[in-house]
């Protein structure tokens, strides 16, 4: 067990010498999450969008379901997509188990409500605002929503971050389907908690503080996005 006054010195020096295991497992991370939140964003904004302008019998049933699936838990997912893609699974053939694809596919699954959730409540909030001069402008349902997620970029960007945000600290999911093989599958969270039960902490730690950095950077932009949302809108 390292002691922690060496462990940060270790960590440290890691980030300040861009270790090249660091980067390695820093550059997936990204590429896995980032893939997932781009996923997520075109099938969960399309989806959000209909929800929120059309009007059809159970449409508040998707709503609440698509609230519920924000809370789904993660080890789910991967045993989930585990089955599916196992080779006893119908989408063995794939070969895509222990792949950064079934990670983005498992990140996909869990980031996808979030979006279509949280911006089915915008759009809907802002169709409600807007409804009676798309009325006199009678505007086909394709012209309005394109007119709401061009209002509301600005926010819906935020709702992408957020996805970002889930994403990038996954980690019961993404161990189950990718197997946290060094140099293939190995992500940020996944890497902590193996170098924390080895008791090597540095480079768990040095990790750490780069998921940390990220999140207040992914924190910092949404303000920033909603500040200048905000001077828009009173501009």
């Amino acid at each position: 067990m390292q002691d922690f006054s060496e462990a940060f010195t270790l960590a440290f020096s890691l980030i300040l010498g861009a270790d090249a295991d660091l980067v390695e497992i820093i550059g997936l991370s990204l590429r896995v999450s980032l893939a997932a939140v781009v996923l997520s964003a075109l099938i969960g904004l399309p989806l959000g969008a209909f929800i929120a302008v059309l009007r059809f019998r159970g449409r508040q049933v998707i709503a609440v379901l698509l609230n519920a699936l924000m809370g789904l838990p993660p080890v789910v997912v991967g045993l989930l997509v585990y089955m599916t893609i196992s080779r006893a699974g119908p989408f063995g053939w794939l070969n895509l188990l222990y792949t950064p694809t079934a990670m983005i596919i498992a990140q996909t699954i869990l980031v996808t409500p979030i979006i279509a959730a949280l911006s089915r409540q915008l759009l809907e909030d802002l169709h409600r605002e807007y409804d009676e001069q798309f009325r006199s402008l009678c505007l086909p349902t394709r012209r309005v929503i394109a007119a709401l997620i061009w209002d509301a970029r600005y926010s819906l960007l935020t709702v992408a971050l957020a996805g970002f945000g889930r994403a990038i600290a996954e980690v019961g999911a993404v161990i189950i389907v990718g197997g946290n093989i060094d140099h293939l599958t190995r992500v940020m969270t996944t890497a902590i908690a193996l170098e924390t039960s080895k008791g090597e902490l540095s480079l768990a730690l040095a990790l750490g503080i780069i998921l940390l950095i990220l999140a207040l950077s992914v924190n910092a932009a949404v303000y920033g996005l909603r500040a200048s949302a905000a001077r828009l809108a009173y501009a």
